[in-house]
């Protein structure tokens, strides 16, 4: 790792640093942890040469954008969920936040993920608030002053949307609760920070992945990729309130992920080759769009470019 850590609120500038966990990385090539696909909702058995080949690919075109790809260290308790590593933590300008998942099998993953990102030294002296000012019942790991969620509460970062430096939206569905939103809420209160709350709708039901970040994908300062039939009213209208513009993904691309798009910064996207309906719509409204087959790595297991990446560090 090299550089300072800055501009951890920012969903929109330019990548400089990005976890990954590669399918290898995450047992897919394993058949104990292949044989448990059904119960973790994948669509099929997954192919692990595919989804591997596929995963190079999408690193290929981090890289080719400028950003430093730092790959998850392996773990006996991972599952094939890991590889979409963006869930299991929340980097702040204040330090790491350690998810507490609302699926199980997750749980594990944050320990990993914030020791590999102390041993970086990302987050520089560690967490700046005192500990003796936060909420009641917040763990705090280790030298690198790591804050984690804890049970009754639950959060997964795929329901953490930054519209500003001081405004952090949060998506209240069945991967993070109530209880989960008002720990984040209490431990960032202190830093000036103003945690929204966004209802999720019930979807494909309890089983299935649907985050807030499924339905929006901030794209630059002004503009949203959204799946707008699917966002709650009172979502619509703050958005729009805060100055938002809407590009809305095509309807039938929806299952192949459309809105799941991540930003590279200075109007560069990557997004997945086979929505390119969606695609097109965002190189007609000036955006950059980089593409990389999903077929397996995405669709399989429900995750796109955002939920497969965790950025660290992001420029201006």
């Amino acid at each position: 790792m090299t550089g300072a850590w800055f501009n951890g609120h920012s969903m929109v500038g330019a990548l400089e640093c990005v976890l990954v966990c590669s399918p290898r990385t995450a047992g897919w090539n394993q058949p104990e942890r292949a044989a448990r696909w059904r119960e973790l909702g994948f669509l099929h058995p997954p192919d692990f040469s595919t989804a591997q080949a596929q995963h190079e690919e999408m690193c290929r075109q981090l890289e080719a954008a400028g950003a430093e790809v730092v790959e998850a260290p392996p773990a006996v308790d991972l599952s094939l969920d890991a590889v979409y590593a963006h869930d299991a933590l929340l980097p702040t300008d204040f330090g790491l936040i350690v998810m507490h998942p609302g699926k199980p099998n997750r749980v594990s993953e944050g320990k990993h993920q914030a020791f590999l990102c102390s041993r970086l030294g990302v987050f520089g002296p560690g967490w700046l608030l005192d500990p003796s000012q936060l909420t009641p019942g917040l763990d705090v790991l280790g030298p690198a002053m790591q804050v984690k969620i804890v049970p009754p509460g639950t959060t997964e970062a795929g329901d953490m949307v930054w519209l500003r430096e001081k405004t952090l939206l949060i998506g209240h569905g069945y991967r993070t609760n109530a209880a989960g939103i008002k720990q984040m809420r209490n431990l960032l209160a202190p830093m000036g920070v103003e945690v929204l709350s966004a209802p999720l709708p019930y979807g494909p039901g309890p089983s299935a992945c649907l985050h807030l970040m499924s339905l929006i994908s901030l794209l630059d300062e002004q503009t949203a990729l959204v799946d707008l039939s699917w966002l709650a009213v009172e979502t619509v209208e703050l958005l729009r309130a805060r100055g938002y513009r809407f590009i809305e993904i095509e309807p039938s691309e929806r299952d192949t992920l459309a809105c799941n798009v991540l930003s590279l910064g200075r109007k560069r996207l990557l997004a997945l080759e086979e929505n390119q309906k969606t695609n097109e719509k965002l190189r007609q409204a000036g955006f950059d769009v980089r593409t990389f087959p999903g077929s397996e790595l995405c669709l399989n297991g429900s995750g796109g470019p955002t939920c497969l990446t965790r950025p660290l560090r992001r420029g201006e």
